[in-house]
């Protein structure tokens, strides 16, 4: 039994309060109580206590789509020469990078990200994997991976066609397995989707084969959609649909369908999203660092579409990217009344209904019977804060490096900035290692 008070509990969800020298009591992976740091501290005085000292307590994040293989590019001196079109930067970056990872290199490459989540106060991740040179594990090493920094995880493998059909059966195989697996051994920590890359490198004979393959798994897909104008230029070109409507004529879309980025949809087809209830995820550092476009997220949420937020890989710092998007949202529309309700919703509503429907249970809020995956904030409001204006505190007041605890699945994994069972030296040190040897492929 855990308590964790003497802070500014925020607990967000649908009942949400402020209670300041507010406490949250956990029992083993849930929530059991919230109230006054004294009072649960009378009632349960043998439990374990974590201090906050005033500071915030609030809910994990949570990332609804991620690249964890990504993780070597930083750094990273390309040969290449400048990008014009976001195809360019698939091309000389990501379809070069990707080729080269090893089996190790992508549990290295997914323990570093893995780790800064728990620095920044992102206790869920729903990531996108490619390794085409090493598909086969490759979701299983990063599962494992994720057990031992300690994450909530939902991991799939994207098909592709750009690699030749081999890889494509490759990937197919990879996912179907690890779902199954996901399926055979619950763990309320641990999922698996059914991944495939974009439209534009998907044939109609491996979307077939995809959806076939996904059959009775009873799970959905995770698919990059409309990203780039490519995307729709080749949709259009190959079958005379727009993207949205290509992959509904398929079943890809649905609510259990996670489609990322949406740039480039019309009407028409926001009303397809709306329809098969399939899930849209913004990325808006992503999308302006590959210039792609703003994704019309306001009109996505105006028609009832379920939208969340996402980094691309761009960043671990969920914070980070619900500023972002508020921003973009201005900037795009010449607007600066837009965004100050749109992205809370996604970022504190939205993302944790998308993590609910691939683990089940509660999420995004301090309440009995919620996942208890929790943080501790460095902020000390210097100026009123309840139940209105809260957002406007973690726009402006908040970052992730400011997170001093994470608890997730009711497990310490970060007290007060150490890290608890990862040896990180280590970890840095064989990374660095095996990135240079990467770059040295290239």
């Amino acid at each position: 039994m855990l308590i964790i008070g003497n802070g500014t509990v925020l607990t967000l969800g649908q009942n949400n309060r402020v209670l300041q020298n507010g406490a949250v009591l956990i029992q083993d992976t849930k929530i059991q109580e919230v109230g006054s740091t004294a009072d649960l501290l009378k009632k349960f005085p043998k439990a374990q206590y974590i201090d906050a000292s005033g500071k915030l307590i609030m809910p994990g994040m949570i990332n609804s789509h991620m690249h964890l293989y990504s993780t070597f590019a930083r750094g990273m001196d390309s040969k290449s020469k400048p990008p014009k079109r976001f195809k360019d930067i698939l091309e000389s970056l990501w379809w070069k990078l990707d080729k080269l990872l090893t089996l190790e290199d992508v549990y290295y490459s997914a323990l570093i990200p893995l780790i800064d989540c728990v620095k920044t106060g992102t206790t869920t991740i729903i990531d996108h994997h490619a390794s085409p040179k090493a598909v086969t594990g490759s979701l299983q090493i990063m599962a494992k991976a994720a057990e031992e920094v300690g994450l909530r995880a939902a991991f799939c493998y994207e098909v592709s066609d750009r690699d030749g059909e081999k890889i494509a059966w490759e990937g197919i195989k990879e996912n179907a397995e690890f779902i199954a697996a996901c399926h055979a051994n619950p763990n309320s920590r641990l999922a698996g989707l059914f991944g495939l890359h974009a439209s534009l490198t998907l044939s109609d004979k491996t979307l077939e084969r995809c959806r076939e393959a996904v059959g009775s798994l009873n799970t959905g897909y995770h698919i990059h959609v409309a990203e780039g104008i490519e995307d729709l230029e080749d949709s259009l070109a190959k079958s005379g649909l727009r993207v949205v409507e290509r992959l509904n004529k398929f079943g890809i879309l649905g609510p259990k369908t996670i489609a990322a980025h949406c740039v480039h949809v019309n009407d028409e087809e926001i009303e397809i999203l709306k329809s098969t209830q399939t899930q849209v995820v913004h990325n808006p550092e992503s999308n302006m660092g590959n210039a792609v476009g703003t994704a019309p997220v306001l009109k996505l949420l105006e028609r009832g579409v379920q939208v969340g937020l996402g980094t691309d890989g761009y960043t671990c710092d969920m914070f980070e990217s619900g500023k972002a998007a508020n921003i973009l949202q201005k900037h795009a529309h010449a607007d600066p009344s837009v965004g100050w309700g749109e992205v809370p919703q996604m970022l504190y509503n939205h993302n944790p209904r998308i993590a609910e429907r691939l683990f089940s249970g509660k999420f995004g809020e301090l309440a009995p019977g919620a996942w208890a995956d929790v943080i501790i904030v460095d902020y000390i409001p210097f100026t009123p804060m309840n139940e209105t204006n809260w957002s406007g505190h973690l726009l402006f007041g908040v970052s992730g490096r400011a997170v001093e605890t994470t608890v997730i699945d009711g497990k310490v994994r970060m007290i007060n900035r150490e890290l608890l069972g990862i040896d990180e030296d280590r970890i840095y040190a064989r990374s660095r290692e095996l990135a240079q040897k990467l770059w040295a492929r290239l």
